[in-house]
């Protein structure tokens, strides 16, 4: 099975190809990929150099002549270096792009702790207004691209992974949440690739798993709806920063007891490259461990 990042290029190409607003800007990372597409549009697919910066404002640059730029470069390169330039050239000026990022939170461990991005989502939280895609699978993350390309002038971030779940769900990019499994004893949110894991680790279990690939802005009422026959305590599984949306969560449950468990990557840095299942195991993202903590918060 091909990649995330694999159809990132074919369906960007296609893009530039179908609509003359889109634009693909980039940092080096990717370039070759492009370079089809470069021979057929030269005035639309620029690459800046390693340059993060420049990168996300040139994106904002274009974005003010009315085209629809996609940006990509690594997730730790496209949000956290060029930070000041996702707030100010984009946000201050009110004007959209499409962030795709690649390497996710440890996808790439060779490179080390620089290219490493677990506070992504965490960090544009800070922001108003973004859109916020996490595909768990390869076709999710072709539809999810299209229609963020298509969202008029919104400030939209799909985060790419090399993890990806077995199959593909139906998503077509609103803020929903999917029931995939019913249970009575609580509900249980997957984001994106650590789906297959959350139900491996919740098999026999009776507990509601709820699926988002769209995570801001959060579908509050269907955690809601899900927690009124399921019990009100709520375990989210992301593939970063844990904790990111249990505040999205405590919201959405503020008039009712409840408790939120919010399980992801850890705040420690792990300063050793090993592999990516490796990193899984140690942030206790595994389907085991995951069992392990999640009967034990659900069970008390």
């Amino acid at each position: 099975m091909d990649t995330m990042r694999d159809r990132f290029a074919p369906v960007a190409s296609r893009l530039l190809d179908e609509d003359p607003r889109v634009a693909v800007v980039l940092a080096v990372i990717g370039s070759d990929s492009f370079e089809e597409a470069r021979r057929r549009h030269p005035d639309r697919v620029i690459d800046v150099g390693i340059r993060e910066q420049l990168l996300v404002g040139a994106g904002a640059g274009l974005a003010l002549t009315g085209m629809r730029p996609i940006v990509h470069t690594f997730a730790s390169f496209l949000v956290e270096r060029p930070f000041e330039q996702v707030k100010l050239d984009l946000g201050h000026q009110d004007v959209g792009a499409v962030l795709v990022s690649a390497a996710a939170s440890f996808d790439w461990p060779a490179g080390g702790y620089t290219h490493m991005a677990p506070g992504d989502v965490a960090l544009l939280d800070t922001l108003d207004g973004w859109t916020v895609h996490v595909p768990g699978h390869p076709d999710e993350a072709e539809t999810l691209l299209r229609h963020a390309v298509a969202a008029g002038e919104d400030k939209v971030y799909v985060r790419l992974s090399l993890q990806s779940n077995t199959t593909g769900r139906p998503v077509d990019g609103a803020p929903r949440l999917l029931t995939v499994r019913e249970g009575r004893s609580g509900a249980v949110v997957a984001v994106g690739p650590v789906l297959d894991a959350v139900l491996d680790a919740t098999e026999g279990l009776d507990l509601t798993v709820l699926y988002a690939t769209t995570v801001r802005p959060f579908d509050a009422d269907a955690l809601r709806r899900a927690t009124e026959g399921a019990g009100t305590d709520v375990v989210l599984v992301e593939p970063y920063l844990a904790g990111t949306s249990t505040a999205a969560a405590n919201d959405a449950l503020a008039d009712v007891p409840h408790r939120v468990l919010g399980l992801g990557v850890g705040r420690r840095e792990l300063r050793r490259y090993g592999g990516v299942e490796e990193h899984v195991a140690a942030h206790g993202l595994d389907a085991g461990s995951l069992r392990e903590r999640i009967t034990g918060f659900v069970g008390r």
